[in-house]
């Protein structure tokens, strides 16, 4: 018999392709007799064991099904940034699942987020019309919403990841569950804080559009008042100009809260500017915890003035999704549900957990990013 390897990947402007890397040999229509293999993950103090044992329940579940080629797409907000290792883990699981499959989204952000939902509601549309049994979709928000359900109308299963539109008819959300994350957060800077009174800046959003972002800033927030502390939340701004307006912001709480301030939380990828604003204020020895490995945030880190960060999981944010969906495919969606239950956190929802990362861990956790191909 003939073996066939394929393996393909290319970039067409805003489009990151990628296709089926693997060996099979064809018995019929759409199927391969080849068993579906994992990629194998070194050990490491920060290689997440549960996931890690999740994932390697359902490819053996699913081995024991006629292997069959599928197409999917994964729809991110962009290819850059906090997203490059989600892309990262996406298309290596659509190599080893031997799909075809592509990874859209652009290179940067534009900023103007109602275009960037009609964008999404198009690519989805595009891709029906291409044919795709399975999206991966990390959406803007609620606009989203119609273009997801008429998907799963035409019979497409959809997850989304990174954030959710739980008002949608999508399959499973994967990612942070974002109130118990702040929990975790406000707990990790409540370990660092002196006895209360005191204050906390809390760099997070009070947008109630933003249920993430709110849900998350609440559950650090929660854990410190409970604590007896007062915090003072400055609503992050997005763009490369707001920074100062943050810094500048968060500096004037410092220089005036009474109680005096504490201690800093950043609850997003850019709470590196926590660190900037106890040092504009002169305290540059203020306890700050963070979100996300931005480099900005590592730098800040060596130098001991950002003491842990919160990581997403994003590298298996992306790997997962293509195995759920392709899992949804050949044994189901009940079934694949049943597979997932240690880390669903109720019928629809898959919590990755987070890496909770100490400032003198840097360097063991890029050991960590570096054995997945998922550096940051």
């Amino acid at each position: 018999m003939r073996t066939i390897r394929r393996c393909w990947m290319a970039a067409f402007g805003l489009t990151l392709m990628t296709g089926a890397c693997g060996t099979s040999e064809p018995t019929g229509p759409g199927e391969h007799t080849t068993r579906i293999e994992r990629a194998p993950v070194p050990e490491n103090e920060f290689t997440p064991v549960e996931l890690e044992a999740t994932i390697d329940d359902l490819v053996a579940e699913i081995n024991k099904n006629s292997v069959e080629s599928m197409q999917m797409t994964v729809l991110l907000k962009t290819l850059s940034t906090f997203f490059a290792p989600i892309a990262t883990g996406a298309n290596r699981a659509m190599g080893e699942l031997g799909v075809i499959g592509n990874v859209v989204g652009p290179l940067e952000q534009t900023g103007d987020q109602q275009k960037s939902m009609e964008l999404q509601n198009q690519q989805i549309e595009q891709a029906l019309l291409d044919g795709v049994e399975g999206i991966g979709i990390s959406p803007f928000g609620e606009a989203n919403a119609a273009a997801v359900d008429a998907a799963v109308a035409k019979g497409v299963h959809v997850v989304t990841l990174d954030s959710d539109v739980a008002t949608s008819k999508r399959s499973i959300y994967v990612g942070t569950i974002n109130k118990s994350a702040g929990v975790t957060a406000g707990k990790t800077l409540l370990a660092l804080l002196p006895p209360a009174p005191g204050t906390v800046v809390i760099h997070g959003s009070n947008d109630p559009t933003w249920v993430d972002g709110l849900e998350r800033t609440q559950g650090a927030q929660r854990v410190l008042e409970e604590a007896g502390y007062q915090a003072l939340v400055r609503p992050v701004t997005w763009t490369d100009e707001g920074e100062a307006d943050d810094v500048e912001s968060m500096k004037t709480n410092i220089e005036t809260a009474d109680p005096p301030v504490v201690g800093l939380i950043g609850l997003f990828n850019v709470s590196y500017r926590c660190a900037m604003a106890a040092e504009a204020a002169g305290e540059p020895d203020l306890p700050v915890v963070t979100f996300d490995f931005d480099p900005k945030t590592v730098g800040y880190m060596r130098e001991g003035r950002v003491k842990a960060t919160h990581i997403q999981r994003q590298y298996y944010e992306g790997y997962l999704v293509p195995y759920i969906l392709y899992g949804i495919k050949t044994i189901g969606l009940d079934a694949t549900r049943e597979i997932l239950a240690p880390q669903m956190v109720d019928e629809s929802r898959f919590n990755l957990g987070l890496d909770v990362v100490p400032g003198n861990k840097v360097d063991a956790y890029n050991d960590f990013l570096d054995s997945i191909g998922s550096n940051q």
